[in-house]
């Protein structure tokens, strides 16, 4: 028998491991640019409300239409809907017949952040503060002592709404969250670390000028900050029940390192895997199989409520592209998702040399050598988890191997660490096969989470791929 070289051995038996940044033939000022456009994306986007709003001008200066507004649909047509502001889906219809299935790439827009209470505005020795309530999976001790921004919408009585974005333009004030100073965080420090700040204190610092008048009253602050806010906007305090409005980092995503490899910035749970899977359907052209780009909102707390994955509002949304194409009945929907392809576009954990015993390192991403697939999420035993099957794996695999797609097969942490969930589940109980693909993330649900610059891109260059799949 011949003896191999083991070196060529090696190569041709052991999984390449290969930094992307190594790649031949890399252009590195097409990485960089794209990259530039995303950091301006999630500068301008940084709730679910603003991501539908930017995602929708980009749409429209593609040719999308809404579907509400069209009458039929034929190949090459691109469509979109958007539900209650707060959640939006696209599609470009394809040549082959619809009952074949579609190709969907599934993100999220909604990120951790501190949403006002009900009745949010109080004032404590003469600091007027609003009380929140954290969204999403947060560690609170990341949310004090930095700059906070004010964004959303307020119902008035009269049913007029006003949007408000407060903190992120140069001039504008910004917000924070007071800590205890060292000198006096003697029992602070003794507690556990996710026990140090508690919920019920994450208050927003707002204002202290008391109101000028000669009047004996109480909470002068108070009604200082409540005739600000209702003279530039019409506010009254009882308008705040009627209200969305959410308190995220007042800090810009930048290129991050000497050589600005990365991207740090807030909001990249999903917004990096929103955004390139949306540039990806944009820059496809007459696909073969109907291409989808699905946008969800929710996703951090559970997926529920009617912008949510577990909503039925992306079967309306598909059920009006059957209804325009090929025509609907009963039970064709359930038809086609058994031929439906779904690559659930979310982030996963990059591994962090600073904490080596958190990770199992043989099944962990690494920054900068691909996009992630992830067969299961879920926690300990697969709890939760949507479990791709082999077959559907192999598909990606060989899919993403034949197009140089830079890839990596990971988990999410050791075995009982943690654990974490995304829409593939709930994708998973319609019946098409679906497998989590994500880029992998830095300080993920963090104030500012950081990924490579290589991975944004290979992400839209991976969802291209799949989209035009036959």
């Amino acid at each position: 028998m011949e003896k191999i070289n083991p070196k060529e051995l090696k190569e041709k038996l052991f999984r390449p491991k290969q930094n992307g940044w190594e790649k031949e033939n890399l252009d590195k000022n097409q990485i960089m640019n794209f990259s530039k456009e995303y950091i301006d994306f999630i500068n301008n986007a940084k709730t679910e409300r603003e991501c539908v709003k930017e995602l929708s001008k980009l749409l429209n200066a593609n040719g999308f239409k809404n579907i509400e507004e069209t009458q039929n649909l034929k190949a090459g047509d691109k469509i979109y809907y958007i539900n209650r502001y707060k959640n939006i889906y696209a599609a470009v219809i394809g040549s082959d017949d619809l009952n074949k299935g579609f190709n969907i790439v599934g993100a999220h827009i909604d990120s951790p952040r501190l949403d006002l209470k009900p009745n949010p505005l109080f004032e404590d020795t003469e600091l007027a503060m609003f009380k929140t309530h954290y969204y999403g999976g947060i560690k609170k001790y990341q949310w004090v002592n930095i700059p906070l921004s004010m964004h959303g919408v307020v119902m008035t009585k009269d049913n007029q709404k006003i949007e408000i974005n407060i903190g992120e333009n140069e001039d504008d004030p910004i917000f924070t969250i007071a800590d205890l100073l060292p000198h006096l965080s003697s029992k602070q420090n003794k507690k556990k670390l996710e026990d140090a700040i508690e919920g019920e204190n994450l208050n927003i610092l707002v204002g202290s000028i008391p109101y000028e008048t000669k009047e004996e009253i109480t909470e002068k602050v108070k009604l200082n900050i409540l005739n600000i806010l209702n003279q530039k906007y019409g506010l009254v305090e009882r308008d705040f029940v009627s209200s969305e409005i959410e308190f995220v980092p007042a800090l810009k995503a930048k290129s991050l390192g000497f050589d600005q490899s990365l991207v740090a910035g807030y909001g990249q749970d999903d917004r990096v895997c929103a955004y390139t899977s949306l540039k990806a359907l944009l820059d496809i052209e007459n696909p073969k199989r109907t291409s989808i780009c699905l946008l969800a909102d929710k996703e951090e707390i559970g997926s529920m409520g009617n912008t949510g994955m577990s909503s039925r509002s992306f079967e309306y949304f598909l059920e009006k592209i059957l209804d325009k194409t090929i025509g609907n009945k009963p039970g064709l929907l359930d038809e086609i998702f058994q031929k439906t392809r779904v690559l659930s576009a979310d982030v996963t954990a990059g591994y962090n040399p600073n904490y080596p015993e958190i990770y199992e390192k043989n099944n962990e991403s690494y920054i900068g050598h691909g996009i992630s697939l992830i067969k299961y999420t879920g926690s300990a035993s697969k709890g939760g988890a949507s479990d791709a099957n082999a077959e559907f794996v192999g598909y990606i695999r060989n899919l993403f191997e034949q197009n140089d797609i830079a890839y990596q097969n990971s988990e999410m942490g050791k075995i009982g660490i943690g654990g974490g969930g995304t829409i593939a589940y709930i994708l998973a109980d319609k019946g098409v096969d679906v497998i989590d693909c994500g880029v992998p993330v830095l300080s993920m649900h963090s104030p500012y989470e950081i990924t490579s610059k290589f991975d944004i891109y290979n992400a839209y260059n991976a969802y291209k791929v799949f989209y035009k799949d036959e």
